[in-house]
């Protein structure tokens, strides 16, 4: 206090103001913190780390560790029920495994996407990210118009015609796991299927074929980058303000420019084509032209919001489902009688043939609970949240307005009281006389803000593992671990590497 009171006695006038009025501002703000504090304190949670920060520095930890966060959501609320709450700087955000909430707020529209999440999608340590996209809108009004406009590139008829692709692109990853069979090499199946659902996105969305199982390309590493990124934008208020991180933040930004500016370029040569007269597809590409065309004069900032929903689509049209296809393998490799099963399926319904059908999709009952099974465990995108304004009671809890809702899938997906044995990879919990999950089950979200692109992802999917089991036999390779990678998204950590042989059919 003696060293306080002399640099005021040796400060000017004004840098004594400024140290008075920044002073005051940090007590007001912890003054705020404390009313928080205050109006959540009543309900269940874990004890906080730190005052200021909440219980931002366990997720440090638990990132610093290298472990899953959702993990520790899970353990809490196991330990503190369905409705706990935690703090992060002044935000409170309550924590939902109640199914009579879940569905009463993620079917309705009048709860927003939250600010404290999706507001730091909008920009990436100040680059341009997500924007305003059709994931990140926060506005009711203007997300319903995008959503309005997308809505044709996602319809049955549309994704009826995506079949030849899908079957294209699924033949050259088994064009690629023959030469790994017949080389007597292991393979890294995230890394495969991720070149796969790249390629598969690129090509049907925006008219680009990359065929990354051949040829090099910067964009999944930017992909990744982006995701890690994010995580740490979320999570770590100080992360990019710390000077050994610079050299990563710097990347980051330089990811997100890389999609940008691809995007521009696409989309340029997309509207070139179409002022030419040239016929072009009814893609997503088209459909983010015409969303900006719907607007009297274009702006820089209408611009911007094309290359958010190309970025949106780039990300989340390939990662997620990448993810979903190597824990399948992996749980698959653990379980030699559910694999047997779904081969036993696939060759009733596709036997030899290499091209299959839509309706062939739909045969495969099996092999769609076994993808449902998968998500359930590892839902690839774990968890959504709402920004709720309004007082609520959710479980006997009265819970003031002014809070984030937070709803983890996998949360949900693990707890006992949902699902008997819940750690088991049963896929008989998804046969189609079994009860539906009722509101604990949404690795695609629920409600308007559900995910758009969910039927093209699984049909994707299913023409994949189809193809995969009708040709090939696989074994995990013994001493890798099971754990799950925390990057954004939810990915295996080990990549998931198989010895494969072809299948012998003449059996």
């Amino acid at each position: 206090m003696a060293l306080f009171g002399l640099l005021l006695t040796l400060a000017t006038p004004a840098l004594t103001f400024l140290l008075f009025l920044l002073i005051t501002t940090f007590l007001g703000y912890c003054l705020y913190i404390k009313y928080i504090h205050l109006k959540y304190d009543h309900m269940p949670g874990p004890p906080r780390d730190n005052f200021l920060l909440g219980h931002s520095p366990s997720f440090l930890r638990i990132m610093k560790n290298g472990e899953n966060v959702h993990d520790k959501f899970l353990e809490w609320a196991e330990r503190y029920g369905p409705v706990y709450r935690i703090n992060i700087l002044h935000y409170a955000a309550v924590f939902v495994s109640c199914p009579e909430a879940t569905k009463e707020v993620l079917m309705s529209p009048k709860y927003p996407k939250d600010k404290f999440v999706y507001k730091r999608l909008f920009y990436l340590f100040g680059q341009r990210f997500l924007g305003n996209g059709l994931v990140t809108a926060q506005d009711h009004e203007q997300w319903y118009k995008q959503r309005r406009i997308m809505d044709p590139a996602f319809s049955s008829v549309y994704l009826r015609g995506l079949m030849g692709t899908f079957n294209e692109r699924a033949e050259k990853l088994m064009d690629k796991l023959s030469d790994v069979a017949e080389n007597k090499t292991e393979a890294n199946m995230l890394h495969l299927v991720n070149s796969v659902t790249l390629d598969v996105i690129t090509k049907v969305a925006f008219g680009v074929d990359l065929d990354l199982l051949k040829n090099s390309s910067p964009f999944p590493k930017a992909i990744e980058t982006c995701l890690t990124g994010m995580i740490y934008y979320i999570r770590d208020t100080f992360f990019e303000f710390n000077p050994k991180n610079r050299a990563f933040v710097n990347e980051a930004r330089e990811a997100c420019r890389l999609l940008r500016t691809t995007g521009a370029q696409w989309i340029h040569e997309r509207r070139t084509a179409i002022q030419n007269g040239d016929e072009v597809p009814k893609d997503i590409l088209t459909q983010i032209i015409k969303s900006a065309s719907q607007e009297d004069k274009m702006t820089e900032e209408d611009e911007e919001f094309m290359l958010d929903n190309f970025v949106t689509f780039f990300i989340a049209g390939q990662e997620t489902t990448a993810n979903q296809l190597a824990f399948c393998v992996m749980e698959l490799g653990r379980h030699p009688d559910i694999l047997e099963k779904v081969k036993k399926e696939v060759d009733d319904v596709i036997g030899m043939k290499r091209e299959i059908s839509y309706d062939d999709l739909g045969k495969l009952v099996y092999l769609s609970q076994v993808l449902k099974e998968t998500l359930r465990i590892y839902p690839t995108a774990p968890g959504t949240s709402r920004e709720i304004a309004e007082d609520m009671v959710i479980d006997g809890i009265r819970i003031p307005g002014g809070f984030t809702g937070v709803f983890s899938s996998y949360v949900c997906g693990r707890l006992d009281k949902f699902f008997k044995d819940p750690l088991t990879f049963d896929p008989d919990r998804f046969h189609p006389d079994a009860p539906k999950p009722y509101y604990c089950y949404y690795p695609f979200a629920l409600g308007p803000r559900s995910c758009l692109g969910k039927n093209f992802a699984q049909m994707e999917a299913k023409v994949v593992m189809a193809k995969l089991l009708q040709r090939f036999d696989f074994t995990l390779v013994p001493g890798q671990t099971f754990d799950i990678l925390d990057a954004g998204t939810l990915r295996p950590k080990s990549g998931v590497v198989c010895t494969l042989s072809h299948r012998d059919h003449k059996e």
